[in-house]
């Protein structure tokens, strides 16, 4: 498979700068042989302080989010611009915590992704199904929709700085995880509708992560599959034992 694989490590809303200069230094460390792409993306007040740790290294620096807006009068909101800034290369958009706790909707996940891609980043643009989506047989459906709508006015000359991920949203903190054929299902069916919109050698070359309960005993299962070309890990991307493991399965 072409496709490199691709692992990052969503901190969220955890770590103090102390505990986040810790952690990155041991990644910086553990991971300089890892033969992967990597990444990883603090918290905004952290990210200040992980730039300079991780410079040179072989893990790039992201950023959980960004405003639709390049600036401007937007109380509590941080504008791609001082991400930049900050030297962030890479912005998630679309998480589903974004989206169900916080209800962004297509519409303005789609208008940060085309925002972050006009200023030169690269965005990891999340997709997923909720439970009682899956059990109505919509998976699929909703998947589509998101990738469809969060996509919409991305030229393909910018589709390479594209990443899709897959997070069910049932197995998001959950201990639950899509079995590994649930999550090639979905991204098999996903990178079909990427290949409707761009054609099949675009399809073949977007990766897509695999998000939700992603631990170091079920990373190498999961990547195994032939549509799985990496993870979004949350919990497990807060501690170098867990996180290393994962990043570097195989």
């Amino acid at each position: 498979m072409s496709r490199p694989y691709y692992i990052a490590g969503n901190w969220k809303m955890h770590k103090t700068r102390s505990e986040a200069a810790e952690l990155a230094k041991a990644l910086t460390a553990q991971l300089k042989d890892g033969k992967h792409r990597y990444l990883i993306a603090p918290g905004f007040t952290l990210i200040e302080t992980v730039a300079p740790i991780i410079a040179g290294s072989n893990i790039r620096l992201g950023a959980q989010n960004c405003a639709p807006e390049e600036q401007g009068a937007h109380t509590g909101e941080v504008s791609v611009l001082q991400l930049k800034d900050l030297g962030v290369r890479t912005i998630i958009l679309g998480h589903s915590e974004r989206r169900h706790v916080y209800k962004e909707d297509d519409a303005l996940i789609n208008k940060k992704v085309t925002l972050a891609l006009r200023h030169g980043f690269e965005v990891i643009l999340c997709i997923g199904e909720l439970l009682e989506e899956r059990e109505a047989g919509r998976a699929e459906a909703v998947c589509e929709t998101q990738t469809v709508k969060g996509l919409e006015g991305v030229a393909a000359a910018d589709l390479d700085r594209v990443v899709l991920a897959y997070e069910p949203v049932w197995a998001i903190g959950t201990g639950k995880t899509a079995t590994p054929e649930d999550a090639d299902g979905i991204h098999a069916y996903v990178r079909k509708v990427v290949a409707g919109l761009y054609g099949d050698a675009a399809a073949g070359d977007m990766i897509i992560q695999y998000g939700g309960s992603v631990k170091p005993d079920n990373a190498a299962q999961l990547m195994s599959k032939e549509n799985v070309d990496g993870a979004l890990v949350g919990g497990a991307a807060l501690k170098a034992d867990t996180f290393v493991p994962i990043a570097k399965f195989g």
